[in-house]
């Protein structure tokens, strides 16, 4: 019944298996991979005709992970999955992002990709393992696919690289690194590192190029036994006619449309100029005259920078544009930060929250707490359009995580500031590279926030003009249009002290390893000169947070005092967090974190807790207030909420014949502990540090 076809490989020690023929035989394309213990089933179909009026390729890619791969059932109250977790959409774009280049160009077939996580080993991820399983689908389909793409995971383990570490290689790792590419070039790089330098992580790039080559081999081996036939597709050949005709009405115009610097100015005169060329056209040439359009504007700008080296805005290709960099305009705000560079805009604020506040993560690899949170927002007024303002996109989850990557390894250890930090970057203007503009920010928010960063950070994009005949230029700090109309989109965050993420993404069929070292050299000088901008704002965290922000202090009590503090169904801390206002964390461990707004209410919780899992010491003074008077004496709450009582005898150094003589309910007096009895009871004594304070002034007087 089924025709089975199988490869495997030994690939970073584990056996990678791709087999086809069994699973999803309708699909145009599906493999199953698996890697280790973790499979992945991945489909590639391509509808068989263009649909009318498209003028981009309808790619989509759903990467999706089943809770029964982990042998876990979904948690909440509907116990299936639902939309799309952070991971899974992030994971979508990672595999979009290598294989959309590599179709055939002019290919405008909706086409969808699905990779379903069917198990998952909890030691390898199997983001990488879909990726390349996607790759094979396709190169097995018979779709206009220029294939196969490889992929691979790279780790620095005690100044080593590692092929595809596994999850607990990961934690002692100062590298991870995503790579894919083809046989001759890199496609897509996403990385977060340890503050590695430059020569590090060009070292890490090429080795996962490298090591990717069997798994490329192995497709290859596996279409060459089962591939379907391919497509027979041709690009639509354009008009010569209506190209001369388009040409001689728009070409000059628009060259002189892209003289203009001003963005704003520029677009409108750009469309004008698109406007009047189209105009000159009969109805049914105006589709086809779009991708000219386009073609023109490409060699515009492309053949300015490569015979000139001024870009659009009148640059160079390595200056960046004029940065301003504002820290606290947001007086409410925790922590906040304007960064402005050139036409982008980043308002970033940061919020400083407690244990309470960290995000629960339920994922297959099992629940964890993330105490850093970082959301990036791209309203449609960034670019002066009105457009939907909805659920948060691919794009602006993808932005933010990279952004996060970023700063991620500058943060300081929750031991050493215990909060739940929440960075939000809103994007007020957008004109190339909002993602490291929100780096940017976020470092400058953090440090006014008072978060001890280890260094500032900051991130600057990098694009690429590359022609066939090798003729390249790198350009830093790239414009939209730039990005628009280039090659590459090469993404460079990091410290003074080394590179903390790397995104790279490319149009057409990969980089050489010469243009990377370029690129990455141009973007440190770049990198530096915006360090040194920030540094006019603010160079350091502050000391200690703002008034407002909540003041965690830490301390540890024996795990048998747990319970105690919590109180029976949780009685004795809700009493403490509602009568000082403070916030309770506890640890299993013993650790117990107070946040609260004031310092007044932060000693109060923290006495009340010591009171509960420490014992007053016989012969040490403390303050305390009368809270009952009786005939014999007065009962003083001394000890957050321990009493003692001090007999008549005690309140005195003379006889005294009325309790009220001396004392008064509420009034606040200084004890000593004299005795604690077996069954708790304390006896406190006034007259004891009265006499204490004398011999005290005898002694100062002798001296």
């Amino acid at each position: 019944m089924f025709e089975v076809h199988r490869k495997e490989v030994m690939w970073g020690g584990r056996p990678l298996v791709l087999e086809t023929g069994k699973v999803a035989r309708q699909a145009d394309g599906a493999v199953m991979i698996t890697y280790g213990g973790t499979q992945v089933l991945c489909t590639a179909v391509a509808a068989k005709s263009e649909k009318p009026g498209v003028d981009f390729f309808p790619l989509t890619v759903n990467y999706q992970e089943k809770a029964y791969a982990a042998g876990k059932i979904p948690g909440g109250f509907f116990k299936r999955e639902g939309r799309p977790s952070e991971k899974e959409t992030l994971v979508s774009r990672l595999i979009d992002r290598p294989l959309r280049p590599s179709f055939v160009s002019g290919f405008k077939n909706e086409t969808q990709i699905i990779c379903t996580v069917l198990a998952h080993d909890l030691e390898n991820d199997p983001d990488v393992v879909a990726l390349v399983g996607a790759s094979a689908a396709l190169t097995l389909s018979g779709i206009p696919f220029l294939g196969p793409v490889g992929a691979a995971r790279v780790g620095f383990v005690d100044g080593e690289y590692v092929l595809n570490p596994t999850s607990e290689q990961l934690n002692d790792s100062d590298l991870d690194l995503v790579i894919a590419g083809t046989e001759d070039a890199v496609l897509m790089i996403e990385s977060e590192a340890n503050e590695l330098t430059e020569e590090q992580m060009l070292g890490a790039v090429m080795f996962g190029h490298r090591e990717f080559q069997p798994v490329i081999e192995a497709i290859i081996e596996l279409a060459e036994d089962c591939a379907k036939e391919p497509w027979n597709f041709a690009p639509k050949e354009v008009d010569a006619d209506l190209e001369a005709k388009v040409r001689g009405a728009a070409e000059a115009p628009l060259m002189e449309a892209y003289k203009e610097q001003i963005k704003q100015n520029r677009v409108e005169k750009v469309q004008a100029a698109k406007d009047a060329a189209l105009a000159t056209l009969e109805e049914d040439e105006v589709e086809a005259a779009a991708g000219i359009l386009k073609k023109i504007e490409k060699k515009i700008v492309r053949g300015n920078i490569l015979s000139t080296g001024t870009r659009i805005d009148g640059r160079d290709t390595k200056t960046v544009r004029q940065i301003v960099a504002e820290v606290g305009p947001l007086p409410r705000s925790h922590g906040s930060a304007l960064f402005t560079r050139g036409e982008t805009q980043a308002l970033v604020v940061t919020t400083l929250g407690t244990g309470q506040d960290e995000q629960i993560v339920d994922a297959l690899e099992g629940e964890y707490r993330e105490n850093f949170m970082l959301h990036y927002n791209f309203p449609p007024y960034s670019v002066g359009e009105a457009g939907r303002v909805g659920f948060t996109g691919r794009r602006e989850v993808g932005h933010g995580k990279l952004a996060w990557r970023a700063v991620h390894p500058l943060l300081p250890g929750k031991d050493e500031f215990p909060y739940t930090l929440r960075v939000v970057s809103e994007v007020t203007e957008s004109n190339g590279s909002s993602s490291m503009a929100t780096v940017c920010g976020t470092s400058l928010s953090l440090m006014d926030a008072g978060v001890p960063l280890k260094r500032p950070v900051a991130g600057i994009a990098m694009g690429l003009i590359l022609e066939e005949d090798g003729q390249y230029a790198v350009l830093s700090d790239i414009l939209g249009d730039e990005d628009h109309l280039g090659d590459m989109d090469f993404k460079v965050a990091g410290t003074e002290k080394g590179v903390t993420s790397l995104q790279m993404d490319i149009k057409i069929s990969g980089i050489t390893e010469e243009i990377m070292r370029t690129a990455l050299d141009q973007a440190k000088e770049g990198r530096f000169h915006i360090l040194g901008e920030m540094a006019k704002a603010i160079d350091a965290a502050r000391e200690g947070v703002r008034d407002g922000a909540p003041r965690i202090t830490q301390l540890t009590v024996k795990k048998d005092k747990i319970r105690d503090i919590i109180g029976t169904g949780g009685k004795v801390i809700r009493e403490i967090c509602e009568t000082t206002g403070a916030k309770i964390d506890i640890e299993d461990d013993g650790t117990v974190k107070v946040a609260a707004t004031t310092t007044e209410s932060a000693e109060a919780a923290v006495n009340w807790i010591k009171s509960i899992v420490d014992d007053p010491e016989v012969g040490v003074t403390y303050t305390g207030k009368v809270v009952k008077v009786v005939d014999f004496g007065a009962f003083v709450n001394f000890f957050g909420n321990r009493d003692g009582l001090v007999h008549i005898s005690e309140l005195a150094p003379k006889r005294v014949a009325k309790v009220t003589d001396i004392v008064n309910e509420g009034d606040e007096v200084r004890v000593k502990v004299l005795e604690i009895d077996p069954k708790g009871k304390v006896r406190l004594s006034i007259k004891a540090v009265q006499a204490d304070e004398a011999s005290q002034d005898e002694e100062s007087d002798a001296e």
